[in-house]
Formats: structure tokens, C-alpha cells, sequence
């Protein structure tokens, strides 16, 4: 005899892990403990978890793909690694396509998917390392493009209610490197939501955007004044592969530190005293100066700090040289921070998390 189905599937048991090794989920390789792990597939996941009569209450580190986060200490309480999946194409218009993506996909990636689909826009920022519900995090950028240029909206739920919200660009407060979920106190959403799906807009008719000095040196180099997006694409992933680390092969968290924005007159200053400075005038007049020149003028560009070290090829990224703590990144850090500090008088900005 059968047994009458109740119409809805069986819940699965939410997946925790007691006491789990952080190691393999920072870039870093920073070793570190949660006391308690969950590892959430969908926003119904994330929703028990806050209304879980334990895990609820207790502090909560959310975790994406761990590539922008020095852990410096175990974490206590609960930590939330978001395994969201999905990717579609959610509307079509004449003047841009609208692809959604689940938290949990991997940025790179998700890149490369709408590239194959026909819909250009995210090419300049291929191979950034992490998640896609941590781009908006930190307002990803590079060579010309940040995550807000494309950004449509994002749904989150909140960490203390259980409600879903969904947040336009305005409500994210993008800055440079920098949003609502960076920030602590009143209206900030550090440690308050999980992102669990991400909408970006792709303009039509593409245009690329070339305006940074390694895509001009690869125009000239080529020849190819009009490249396509895939040639783009192909162009900023040599680039990074040229000048980055892989995260696999030696541990790290990307560019370490913000390139400052300075007034035209601090500008002009440091010009005058260091003509090869690298920097780029923004459209609102001040200078964006980059860090990892003013790092390697210090001289740090390969010297180390215990078992944290400099790159040797690009001074912005700090790396793990091997059973590193996250105390000797952060020990690190500080010491080219006065050191830039002391010959530019500008204070450089740490881009990670730190725990």
C-alpha cells in the first residue's frame, strides 16, 4: 500500500560543519577556525538559518569565495558560506540585456558565460577572483569599469528579520571599493544581509572601454585599434595572468591596498617631486594614483615580514609565502602603510576584509 504524498518535497538538512577549517576557503591560506559552519544553497537556506533557534542569535562572518578577507583569528559564532547557483538571462531591450546570477557563481566565470551569450559589457573586469554576491560588496573594478556601471539591483535577506529586500544602486551606496555592506552603524549593512542573487544591466550598443594604459600598450602593440569584446576579454586576462599571482599557486587576495584619489594640487605636488608617478585624472577633476608605483618607490616590491611578502612583480599584492598567519599580513601592511605614508604623506587604504 502507498503512502499518500503531502505535495511538498522533504526539507533537507541545513549542511553544517562544527569547528571547520577556514584555510581552504581564503585565498590567503590564512589558517583559521569557524566555530560553526553553514554552507547555504538558496535564500530559503539562508532564512532557516536566521530563524534557527541557535544559529539565529549567534554572530554571523558572511563567506563568499574568501578572496577578499585576511583572517587575522577563528571566527566564533556562525559562518555563512553562500553556495547560490544560477545564471539567466532575465530581459531584453533595446538598449541593454538584463543577466541575474545566483551569489554563489563564480565571478570570472559568470563573465565568460555572458560573453558566449552575445552579451558584452563585463569583459574589462574578467578573471577578478571571488564570488558574484561579493561583487557588490566591494564595488569590483578594473581597467576602466567598476561593478556599479553595470549594476541593475540585488536581492539579500536580512540577517535579523529573515525578510527579503531588494536594493537598487542607490540604496547599495557605491563608492570606490565600496558599498552599504562595508559599513557598520546606522543605515550601514556590514554584517546585517546575505546577497543571494545579483541583477546587472549590459548596455546595447556595446562600446568598449580602453582608456587604461595596458589596454592603450596592447592596442599599439597589436595594431588592433577596435578590438571586439572578446579580444578585450583576452587582453585583460593576459594582463592580470602577467601581473597577478594565482590564488592557487601562492596565497593571496588581489590588490591589497585602493589606489588613493588625491586634489589636483596634491597631484601636481607629487609630480613635481616624482615626474614617473603613475596616475589618472577622473571626470570630477582629482587624481587616482596607483598604489602599487608608490609601494614599489618605497622599495618594498619583493621584501617580506616574517612569511608575508610583496610580489616581485606586482608591489599592490601582498602574498602568503607559506604557513603565513594572518597577523604577519596585517604586520605587513601597516609597515607600507607608514612607509608611503612617510615619503607621500598619503595614507594607502587596505581593499580586504579584515577578520
Amino acid at each position: 500500500m502507498s503512502t499518500p504524498s503531502t505535495g511538498a518535497p522533504p526539507t533537507r538538512p541545513l549542511n553544517v560543519q562544527a569547528r571547520a577549517s577556514l584555510r581552504d576557503y581564503n585565498t590567503f591560506g590564512l589558517p583559521a577556525v569557524a566555530a560553526t559552519l553553514v554552507r547555504v544553497a538558496s535564500e530559503a537556506e539562508v532564512k532557516r538559518v536566521v530563524d534557527h533557534p541557535e544559529y539565529g542569535r549567534a554572530p554571523k562572518l558572511v563567506l563568499g569565495g574568501g578572496s577578499n578577507l585576511v583572517l587575522t583569528r577563528d571566527v566564533p559564532g556562525v559562518v555563512l558560506k553562500v553556495e547560490i547557483p544560477g545564471r539567466r538571462l532575465v530581459a531584453e531591450t533595446a538598449d541593454a540585456w538584463i543577466v541575474e546570477f545566483g551569489a554563489g557563481e563564480n565571478w570570472h566565470e559568470a563573465v565568460a558565460w555572458t560573453l558566449a551569450q552575445g552579451w558584452p559589457g563585463l569583459e574589462n573586469l574578467a578573471l577578478i577572483p571571488g564570488l558574484v554576491g561579493a561583487a557588490p560588496v566591494q564595488n569590483i573594478g578594473a581597467y576602466g569599469v567598476e561593478l556599479e556601471d553595470r549594476f541593475e539591483s540585488l536581492d539579500a535577506v536580512d540577517l535579523v528579520t529573515g525578510r527579503s529586500v531588494t536594493l537598487d544602486a542607490a540604496a547599495c551606496r557605491f563608492g570606490y571599493r565600496d558599498s552599504v555592506f562595508k559599513h557598520d552603524g546606522f543605515g550601514g549593512l556590514a554584517g546585517k544581509s546575505v546577497i543571494t542573487r545579483v541583477r546587472l544591466r549590459l548596455p546595447r550598443p556595446w562600446q568598449p572601454v580602453l582608456g587604461y594604459l595596458d589596454l592603450e600598450r596592447r592596442m599599439v602593440e597589436t595594431g588592433n585599434h577596435a578590438p571586439d569584446a572578446k579580444t578585450v576579454f583576452d587582453w585583460v586576462c593576459a594582463i592580470r595572468r602577467a601581473k597577478l599571482p594565482d590564488p592557487a599557486a601562492i596565497g593571496n587576495a588581489g590588490s591589497f591596498f585602493k589606489n588613493p584619489v588625491v586634489t589636483p594640487e596634491q597631484c601636481r605636488d607629487i609630480i613635481g617631486r616624482d615626474p614617473e608617478i603613475v596616475h589618472y585624472t577622473m571626470p570630477d577633476g582629482s587624481c587616482k594614483l596607483a598604489a602599487g608605483w608608490l609601494i614599489d618607490a618605497c622599495g618594498w616590491k619583493g621584501k617580506s615580514v616574517g612569511r608575508a611578502g610583496v610580489y616581485e612583480k606586482q608591489a599592490l599584492v601582498l602574498v602568503n609565502r607559506g604557513g603565513a598567519s594572518g597577523a604577519e599580513v596585517v604586520t605587513l601592511a601597516r609597515a607600507i602603510q607608514e612607509s608611503v605614508y612617510g615619503r607621500f604623506g598619503i595614507r594607502l587604504e587596505p581593499e580586504p576584509v579584515i577578520v
